[in-house]
């Protein structure tokens, strides 16, 4: 991404993608494309992992024909087939009825350039289920190096109708799914007004609209600066026509202002939605101050920069003299690492609170950066977990199309946790064990020198080959009566703490 303007389209949901027909007993009916690339999200590797649900209905076996192409019509030359492609359940990878295909070898994609791809089933009678479509956008840079931009704090906020702009900068908002709305049916133009308080120098605005379905989509608008909020100027580069998604990204050369509007022309369905909006300036965040004596760094996944587990808690609650410092996933970087002037005994990436491709994901390069190139021991819980795979390839994580949410079950519900290797991290636990689950994502594919060493019909613990690098799908960290995943975390700071002082 250059100075020029760029919208790079992201979205969790599109209306082609769902229009799979009702599902009549004995109708074979498309896969559904609601998992991952779903639609219009920047995959980062050229061979990108594609997963979706399974078709239901048919007659015997189900095998599946999946197609790549630049053109939505695909019908070109550059036109990517796999035939027969066998329905799979992957075992230690997915409870649910997933199959997945890894683009080849041979097939692998060009950079910088939309795909479009469509899935269809056929069963052993010959029958085949309409097509189910869906498009990504690769751009294997996108996630090589932090962001080198800071969020703007938004101070006050003013609509042309409707109710709760606020939701439109509650970054603490559980899935980004509160969200302001114009009142119907409305003026012609609808707008939203962002006052900084200060001058500041912006350059980046990040957009989400309704994930759900495309009702409320901006369709055609502007950005807007101004010196006083009342007279108003266009931006150079950020007048959007004929939008057909709810995420964008808007890059232009950096203005300074203290006003920023944002004028809206026209919008899908009967009334304009926002539910979150982030304004970034170029730079770099100081780095933190560091505790005295020994301590853990943790990195906050959550959209707000922090974490909603106890995990701060547990760590300094120990008798291990551990302190913490919690820093946002969006001001981490192996720069910022570095720069420290005492170096954490170990790093502890949290959790999050909303899916994927309702976040900005450019704000986590600072911590992949760390991920891929830190010698520090790094222990990665739920989210965490997901952005070890997510490091070397956006789509190795993905829907689970179910929630485990094991901590607000009862206790007989718990799903077992099985060892597939040994590994000191497991000192004093029982084989199987039970833990807290919050999620409803999972690691999809373990990238090259991980392995797996713990699952539950789906990925639960990972480890680096040759690096003191964990992950936990399950969260240790968080205090239940039927938690015995608790020593997990513990073994992996004492691990920690005996490599720091041997």
């Amino acid at each position: 991404m250059q100075k020029r303007m760029t919208v790079i389209f992201l979205s969790f949901f599109l209306v082609s993608v769902l229009n799979a027909n009702a599902e009549v007993e004995g109708k074979l009916t498309p896969p559904k494309l609601t998992n991952n690339p779903s639609f219009d999200v920047i995959v980062t590797n050229a061979r990108p992992l594609l997963s979706f649900f399974n078709s239901s209905g048919g007659e015997g076996e189900r095998f599946y024909t999946i197609q790549i192409d630049r053109l939505p019509t695909f019908d070109s030359e550059n036109l990517i087939e796999y035939l027969n492609v066998p329905e799979a359940l992957y075992g230690t990878l997915w409870k649910n009825d997933v199959t997945q295909k890894m683009v080849e070898p041979a097939d692998a994609l060009g950079d910088e350039t939309q795909y479009h791809w469509r899935v269809r089933a056929t069963d052993a009678a010959g029958e085949k289920s309409s097509w189910a479509k869906s498009r990504f956008y690769l751009d294997s840079q996108a996630d090589d190096s932090f962001m080198n931009m800071v969020r703007i704090p938004v101070m006050r906020i003013k609509v042309s109708s409707g109710e709760n702009p606020k939701n439109i900068v509650d970054y603490d908002d559980p899935g980004q799914v509160t969200f302001w709305q114009a009142t119907p049916p409305g003026a012609e133009r609808e707008w939203v007004k962002f006052d900084f308080s200060e001058i500041r120098k912006v350059s980046r605005i990040w957009m989400l609209s309704n994930p759900k379905n495309s009702d409320g989509w901006l369709k055609d608008f502007v950005w807007q600066i101004s010196s006083d909020s009342e007279n108003w100027t266009d931006i150079e580069g950020t007048s959007i026509q004929n939008n057909n998604t709810f995420r964008n990204i808007i890059n232009f050369d950096t203005i300074e202002t203290r006003y920023l509007r944002l004028y809206i022309n026209k919008w899908h369905g009967y009334a304009a939605q926002i539910n979150v909006i982030t304004f970034y300036s170029p730079g770099t965040p100081p780095p933190p101050a560091v505790p005295d004596g020994e301590y853990v760094l943790l990195v906050g996944n959550q959209m707000n920069g922090f974490t909603f587990s106890a995990l701060g808690d547990f760590v300094e609650g120990l008798d291990l003299g551990l302190s913490t410092l919690t820093v946002p996933h969006y001001e981490v970087s192996l720069d910022m690492l570095n720069s420290l002037r005492r170096k954490p005994v170990a790093i502890i990436l949290s959790g999050n609170n909303a899916d994927y491709p309702n976040l900005p994901m450019f704000e986590y390069n600072g911590e992949y950066e760390i991920i891929r190139g830190s010698d520090i021991p790094i222990l990665g819980i739920c989210c965490g977990h997901q952005q070890l795979a997510m490091a070397y390839g956006y789509t190795y994580a993905g829907s689970m199309g179910w929630e485990d949410i094991s901590s607000m079950e009862k206790t007989k519900n718990l799903s077992r946790i099985k060892k597939v290797k040994d590994d000191p991290i497991f000192n004093e636990m029982k084989d199987p064990f039970t833990a807290v689950e919050i999620h409803g994502w999972a690691v999809a594919f373990i990238p090259n020198d991980f392995e797996l060493i713990a699952e539950s019909g789906y990925v639960q613990a990972i480890r680096h080959n040759s690096r003191m690098i964990y992950g936990e799908q399950f969260h240790s960290e968080i205090k239940a009566s039927y938690n015995e995943g608790a020593p997990y975390l513990v073994n992996f700071l004492k691990m920690a703490l005996e490599r720091e002082r041997t």
